[in-house]
């Protein structure tokens, strides 16, 4: 049986007299940096230029202070807030012998006044607390990130490509249509659209305005562009499976694969933005929660509720939304798929048997239940091989 680290809270003991810690606030324009040193009274802070070099130049020199205070350091702990700089400053000191770990934003508390004052400085002082409440092993200070390999991360850039590509294709087709009917054409074939495109009358039996028709042409044109990316990224991913079946997460792709309703996109999606990761039980892979990176909402689905309970008071707020985006987004079209694909499956007639009053109100529910269950599901083939009740498997190509 694994086991899992609770990155919740450090597990390594914490001698604070041959520790030095540091925090650092990120933007695009400077780095602020606070430490703990030992053997200085003040807790220094610096302001740098977005410089890795510099940085390591920085924990050099308090260490050499702490050092000539009579404090030799031992250990080198640095962390900072996950966000749009990745993962790429905890590797690279990872790789310089420096413990750097990186924050879940969401798991830091912040004072909740409705005009609270939030400065850089500020939020380092935020962060240095919470990092030494984590480093002393204290639970429900702060979460950490898993930082990924650069390898894993760059496994994943195809997909988060064509998710985006298909969504600027989605927003095209509506443009298109919501031009067409502001001329009273309501239907149309967007396959050989262009060729009938010139040739297309309003309601009122005139041609297309012309500036309407060439910004319509020039839309088709980027969606026929579109179309030709998505199509290429999906080739190019099914020729990677083919030619090494059996490499990495290939084997659990092409498993899930074969399930009937789900594609070998939405079946590497799940796996590696999800069900690659060892996750602790049924409830952490539902939640989002990650026992490698404690309570923090990713790579799950966040496909569970917002309970809002105070005194006699019950309520739900909906879908906590604390997990994976992408993974919730393909969890829900999955799941409408699954009840057409898979009609035989218990989970369908689960679904079924709940869904008889056939009410809107209750399917909405429902189908999120179902997507909560299908990820279970999923997690249980792709682990330990047992296939779900009912549902049917394509042959092994």
């Amino acid at each position: 049986m694994p086991k899992f680290d609770d990155l919740s809270r450090s597990l390594a003991a914490l001698d604070q007299d041959s520790t030095l810690i540091a925090v650092i606030e990120l933007s695009r324009s400077s780095w602020l940096v606070g430490g703990v040193v030992p053997g200085l009274a003040r807790e220094p802070t610096k302001k740098l230029v977005p410089d890795a070099e510099g940085l390591l130049r920085l924990l050099h020199r308090w260490r050499d202070e702490a050092a000539a205070a009579g404090r030799p350091i031992a250990r080198i702990c640095v962390a900072y807030e996950a966000g749009r700089d990745g993962f790429w400053l905890a590797r690279w000191l990872r790789a310089r012998g420096i413990e750097c770990d990186v924050i879940h934003p969401t798991s830091v508390s912040v004072s909740r006044e409705h005009r609270r004052a939030k400065t850089d400085r500020l939020d380092l002082g935020l962060l240095k607390r919470s990092y030494l409440g984590w480093l002393r092993g204290e639970k429900r200070h702060c979460s950490m990130v898993a930082v990924p390999s650069r390898e894993v991360e760059d496994a994943k850039r195809p997909l988060r490509e064509r998710d985006r590509l298909v969504g600027e294709a989605t927003r095209l087709v509506n443009r298109i249509k919501g031009l067409l009917t502001l001329h009273g054409i309501a239907r149309f074939d967007l396959r050989m659209a262009t060729a009938r495109l010139r040739a297309l009358r309003t309601a009122e039996g005139e041609p297309l305005p012309r500036n309407t028709l060439a910004e319509l042409l020039r839309a088709l044109e980027r969606l026929q562009q579109i179309r030709a990316q998505i199509a290429e990224i999906e080739a190019v991913q099914r020729e990677q499976l083919k030619e090494a079946p059996e490499t990495g997460v290939h084997p659990t792709i092409r498993l899930l694969a074969r399930v009937r309703g789900v594609g070998v996109m939405t079946a590497e999606l799940l796996v590696r933005e999800a069900l690659s990761r060892p996750l602790r039980d049924r409830r952490a892979v539902a939640r989002g929660a990650c026992p490698r990176a404690g309570r923090r909402p990713d790579p799950g689905a966040g496909v569970t509720g917002a309970p809002d309970e105070s005194g006699n008071k019950r309520s739900e707020k909906g879908l906590a939304k604390a997990g994976n985006a992408r993974v919730r987004r393909a969890l829900l079209q999955l799941a409408w798929r699954f009840l057409r694909h898979q009609p035989d499956s218990a989970l369908v007639q689960w679904f079924r048997r709940r869904t008889q009053d056939g009410r809107g109100t209750t399917k909405k529910a429902m189908i999120v239940a179902l997507a909560r269950k299908l990820l279970i599901a999923l997690w249980e083939l792709a682990t330990t091989g047992a296939v779900p009740q009912g549902v049917h498997l394509h042959a092994v190509s």
